[in-house]
């Protein structure tokens, strides 16, 4: 087969995505409304007189990340390793079953009630049931439900990429004799590869979502989750809600290393020979 046409197809089918997507508008335009909203909500606080516990102010919410930003970080360390663990393994799930899926058509069928019942567990039912499984002492329970979260939107993104490959370009590595390996290499994987990403980049925040959930529910106390269920229980709201601040950033940090990685793997691979 020609080097020249595996070179062309490859780029053809490469990510499109570049660093320089990211303008200035892009991130300026956030920050904007961020500071918009954030005055506004302290305007409406202030000039209302809403109690802390319907909604405190940005103000006494920073007074608190202040104070305690120590705890507000070790917090995040703990649900942060539980989610960043259970997003590489709900990863690696989806990404192989979506795989055996497009080159089965029996697994395909199997798996499709399967995913499906999966999809709409509820977390507040499921981490009460894995915590009697394997213990609230120890964080399994949340790195599971932190992976079947992950695993749904990664299996469905990375299953539909990987039918998408056009029939022109299966026939045109077929006319030159492609073995099936250089069709996964050179196709099948450039085009699933956008969709695998997307697929990571919805899982990321999702994989922190969940893991504080199921801190709700009990098990160590360092966790944002149940950081967040002791202040509001002793009624102090303005720190409640700092914690409630650090998950945000925490999820906002998954989401960004996850779009940086894919910029990353978009900018250094070159197309296969």
């Amino acid at each position: 087969m020609s080097a020249a046409v595996t070179t062309a197809v490859a780029e053809a089918t490469r990510p499109r995505l570049r660093l320089r997507d990211l303008r200035l508008g892009t991130v300026l335009a956030p920050l904007v409304v961020g500071v918009v909203f954030l005055g506004g909500w302290q305007l409406l606080v202030d000039g209302l007189g809403i109690d802390p516990y319907i909604v405190p102010a940005p103000s006494a919410i920073w007074d608190q990340v202040v104070a305690g930003w120590s705890n507000i970080v070790d917090g995040m360390q703990v649900t942060g390793r539980n989610a960043l663990i259970g997003m590489l393994v709900g990863g690696v799930i989806g990404v192989l079953g979506a795989i055996l899926a497009s080159l089965s058509k029996v697994v395909d069928q199997m798996a499709v009630p399967i995913v499906s019942a999966l999809s709409v567990v509820p977390i507040v039912a499921l981490a009460p049931v894995l915590y009697t499984m394997f213990g609230a002492a120890v964080d399994t329970g949340r790195i599971v439900v932190a992976a079947l979260a992950v695993s749904i939107p990664v299996y469905f993104n990375t299953l539909r990429g990987l039918r998408q490959v056009s029939t022109v370009h299966r026939e045109l590595m077929s006319a030159y004799a492609a073995t099936p390996t250089q069709v996964i290499r050179t196709v099948t994987l450039p085009t699933a590869t956008p969709y695998v990403f997307t697929g990571l980049r919805i899982a990321s925040s999702l994989a922190v979502i969940s893991a504080l959930i199921a801190e709700y529910f009990g098990g160590p106390v360092g966790g944002l989750g149940k950081a967040i269920t002791s202040a509001a229980a002793s009624s102090n709201y303005p720190l409640a809600w700092a914690y409630v601040t650090g998950s945000i950033v925490l999820g906002l940090a998954f989401y960004v290393v996850t779009l940086l990685v894919e910029l990353w793997f978009a900018r250094h691979t070159p197309p296969t020979p």
